[in-house]
């Protein structure tokens, strides 16, 4: 199938994604680009379609996966309508039309010992996908969005996981209702403060921890720092202020996976 008029009924469908109250009314969402496109595919995310630069072809590195997939539409599309669907300047040369993934917080939740980190209102979309790729790296068993976050379907924040939103699980919830259940299965609470009672090198990470991450200019909220268990530093030698939420959490998270084992 061709569709080359950017003016197409179903492309004004495809391009209205890019805002979240289409992503949130219709359940599905866009990723650009080869990368993202064969992570999806390999991570067996529900694509419903996946439009390609008839000019330039079926990308090769996606080929290999078309017969895989069961029920995913194909649709060669004119370089107007990359256009229009796209976010950037820069169209890639193709995209898919994804069904939002119906996971719930008990998933990570049933998991024993586990690494979380729980991001309480980073605005940033760069920095929410970047925490999300930090997590994968380290081997966390899952991100949870508090109120406030940026939307993980945003284009940019889809960008800045490089994929790592299809390798773990990634979930939206009141942290109101899910920390203190989180803590009645034995998970220790800790956030990062300049007063905190330990370095982050000092504390120790094994067990169940759960890390809460708060947005640069206010921290976490007073309802989710009431929650808290122990609050941690991150000492610095040098005379920066602070660090931005992304780098102070894959600080902590990186020092975890080392204290929990990780030695190769």
């Amino acid at each position: 199938m061709e569709i080359l008029s950017p003016q197409n009924t179903r492309v004004k469908e495809w391009a209205g994604l890019q805002e979240k109250k289409h992503r949130d009314k219709t359940g599905k969402y866009i990723v650009e680009g080869i990368h993202l496109v064969q992570e999806a595919l390999l991570a067996e995310a529900e694509v419903e379609i996946l439009a390609y630069d008839l000019d330039k072809g079926m990308p090769s590195e996606l080929r290999e996966h078309l017969q895989a997939v069961q029920g995913m539409e194909v649709i060669g599309v004119s370089a107007a309508v990359i256009a229009k669907c796209s976010s950037t300047n820069t169209p890639q040369p193709v995209f898919a039309v994804v069904r939002k993934e119906q996971q719930g917080v008990e998933t990570i939740l049933a998991k024993p010992d586990s690494l979380v980190v729980v991001l309480d209102g980073v605005q940033d979309p760069g920095n929410v996908g970047t925490i999300i790729r930090s997590a994968d790296a380290a081997g966390a068993d899952g991100v949870i969005l508090g109120q406030g976050c940026a939307d993980l379907y945003n284009p940019k924040t889809i960008r800045s996981t490089m994929g790592s939103m299809f390798h773990l699980p990634v979930v939206e919830g009141d942290l109101g209702a899910v920390l203190p259940q989180a803590r009645e299965r034995g998970a220790l609470l800790v956030s990062t403060s300049l007063t905190g009672e330990d370095s982050c090198y000092t504390h120790d990470f094994r067990g169940s921890q759960w890390l809460l991450i708060g947005s640069e200019g206010k921290g976490i909220s007073p309802q989710t720092a009431a929650l808290v268990d122990k609050s941690i530093i991150i000492p610095m030698a040098g005379r920066a202020e602070s660090l931005n939420a992304a780098m102070a959490a894959t600080i902590l998270l990186f020092e975890g996976m080392r204290q929990r084992g990780f030695n190769k």
